[in-house]
């Protein structure tokens, strides 16, 4: 089996590769699914595209296949890691939500604010000059306001209250770098721009989720690594009794639109990553029946469909991922780049083909 690229999937390497490029192809699919519907009720969303709903890429933003803010910060998240780990391989050190808060420094400048870099050199990598990326998609006004702030937010020193689900859809990289604390890190990337505990626990645990399940590990187990985790930390409670919403209502049975509203419209975290879980838990190996039910409620689809779609690519791989869906996907080409990217620094260390060449597409800063 290979990829778009023609590259092997088979093997342990291969499987890891598969996983990680699954994960930021699926989230881009069902980010681009959501677009289309993402400010629609249920009852608009059958009657435009029939009783069961949007069945497949419907244009938005004047093209078919098109991704929204939720990808754009994802991918950034995914240079900001990489360029994280170059700094640490040449200076030894490194502070890595430091690194990735200077990379959606950058995606704010691809929204056409102009943004408070610390320093020039800030301003530099590869992402920046692709003219795809810079395109508005309904940002969601917390990253902006919090970005434009001059202040990263923190953990212990949070911006603000918020907790829009802002800060899950974009930190699913961070369940692909492999060993260390993925919920940890999680948090701390949601926390640079949503201070409320439940808008960076969210990003946190889908962060071991994914983590867990390029480890080798099934969905269910992944999540109860996670849960156990959560519980851990302060101010979990809202978070984790989402999660358990959603772990019950698998057990009822399949989604409908009905059934997910049962969990909320996932425009803030832990609604999300609920509609999520209770999504890809029930779509057995089927990629398209877990994204379609992810997209088809009232609420914030796209970025439901985006989680649902990280979730299940890491699990099932690129082959789970209709190729009616991946054709037309906004910078695919560019997706599987930084997927192999990330392949080469953090899945298969000390393979990166050239050192100078990868420092000038992601410079240490």
């Amino acid at each position: 089996m290979t990829n778009h690229q023609g590259l092997d999937l088979t093997g342990d390497g291969g499987r890891r590769l598969a996983s990680i490029t699954g994960c930021l192809l699926g989230g881009a699919v069902g980010d681009a699914l959501g677009a289309a519907v993402e400010f629609l009720s249920t009852e608009q969303i059958r009657i435009h595209f029939g009783p069961h709903g949007v069945q497949d890429l419907a244009p938005a933003y004047g093209r078919l296949g098109a991704i929204t803010d939720d990808t754009q910060m994802t991918l950034f998240t995914a240079e900001g890691l990489i360029r994280a780990d170059n700094r640490y391989r040449e200076k030894g050190i490194c502070h890595s939500p430091t690194v990735v808060y200077h990379a959606y420094l950058r995606w704010l400048e691809t929204q056409g604010i102009h943004p408070p870099y610390p320093f020039p050199e800030i301003r530099s990598g590869w992402l920046l000059d692709l003219p795809d990326l810079w395109q508005r998609r309904a940002p969601g006004t917390t990253c902006l306001t919090a970005l434009q702030s001059g202040v990263m937010g923190t953990v212990d020193r949070p911006l603000n209250d918020r907790k829009g689900c802002g800060g899950v859809m974009r930190v699913a990289p961070v369940g692909l770098i492999g060993p260390g604390d993925p919920f940890q890190l999680g948090c701390e990337l949601a926390a640079i721009t949503h201070g409320h505990p439940s808008g960076y626990l969210a990003a946190g645990f889908l962060a071991l989720v994914i983590d867990a399940i390029v480890a080798g590990h099934d969905l269910e187990t992944a999540i109860t690594l996670a849960r156990d985790e959560l519980r851990r930390w302060p101010d979990h409670e809202e978070c984790l009794a989402a999660v358990e919403s959603a772990l019950r209502l698998a057990d009822e049975g399949p989604p409908t639109p009905e059934r997910v509203a049962r969990l909320g419209e996932g425009w803030v975290a832990e609604e999300a990553l609920a509609i999520a879980l209770y999504c890809a838990l029930t779509a057995g190996d089927s990629f398209e029946r877990g994204v379609l039910a992810a997209v088809n409620h009232s609420g914030d689809s796209d970025s439901t469909g985006a989680i649902t779609g990280n979730i299940l690519g890491a699990l099932l791989g690129p082959q789970a991922i209709p190729q009616r869906w991946l054709e037309p996907l906004e910078l695919r080409p560019e997706i599987e780049q930084l997927a192999l990217d990330l392949y080469h620094h953090f899945g298969n260390p000390g393979e990166i083909p050239d050192p100078t060449a990868d420092w000038e597409r992601y410079p240490g800063w």
